[in-house]
């Protein structure tokens, strides 16, 4: 019901399951404190807030079409023999998935479910980033990952992000903005990646200044007033356009 709607309301959640309402309160706790669902006035959700973002399970389940247009427009920009890194995220496990179309290719992650993918992929030089593993973003993250990074350098770097607001990219996690910080600084260039509907939304930590990326790709243009603080800043879009289109 989440993954279909976004949110869930108390109430209904009572009648479906023909439960109390107390039953359906401590069942949110649990998945609250698990980091499933963020609880909010009469029921819950897994949109994202300054100190929440929904887990991997979900959000693999959720805009498969945006991210897949937003993927294929990115990887236009992947050249066959680079070295190619891919952060954590949904989104960057769809792109992960297609960089086979564009190998031979070294491709450094931390997102297990590109790890996944690639594993047993000819023409693909596989460098999975070790850490601590998150179940919550499927990936590694922590001091052991971020020195891996230093020690590596790359052409690109795909990053996504949940958040955008005016000029500066946000995160709900700071190992998380740490890992993509880290994996900016050893690449050459630097792609973000992120839906329209993420503009216009903050986190609680500040990952990274929109002009330090030399292409943002999304599927849509923004609202007015992102768009008119985009075009003030001298900050492009590229908008990934449908194949019917």
């Amino acid at each position: 019901m989440l993954v279909r709607d976004g949110s869930v309301a108390l109430d209904a959640l009572s009648e479906h399951f023909s439960v109390s309402k107390m039953t359906i309160h401590r069942d949110l706790d649990d998945l609250e404190q698990a980091g499933l669902l963020r609880k909010v006035r009469g029921g819950a959700t897994i949109e994202p807030g300054t100190q929440f973002e929904s887990d991997f399970r979900f959000r693999e389940r959720q805009g498969g079409d945006v991210k897949r247009r937003i993927a294929r427009a990115a990887l236009e920009l992947v050249e066959p023999g680079s070295t190619v890194i891919v952060n954590d995220g949904s989104m960057a496990a769809v792109l992960g998935a297609m960089l086979v179309e564009a190998r031979p290719l070294t491709v450094i992650t931390n997102n297990f479910a590109v790890m996944e993918a690639l594993r047993n992929e000819r023409g693909i030089t596989l460098i999975g980033l070790g850490g601590t593993y998150s179940s919550k973003y499927n990936g590694f993250f922590g001091v052991v990952t971020e020195e891996s990074l230093f020690r590596l350098r790359a052409d690109i770097a795909f990053i996504s992000t949940p958040a955008v607001s005016r000029t500066t990219s946000y995160h709900m996690d700071d190992a998380v903005v740490r890992a993509k910080q880290a994996m900016m600084k050893i690449s050459d260039r630097k792609c973000l990646m992120v839906g329209h509907q993420r503009f216009g939304r903050s986190a609680l930590h500040a990952m990274a200044d929109l002009r330090d990326f030399d292409a943002i790709v999304t599927d849509a243009e923004p609202g007015a007033a992102s768009m008119e603080e985009l075009r003030d800043a001298g900050i492009t879009l590229t908008i990934a356009k449908d194949k019917a289109e």
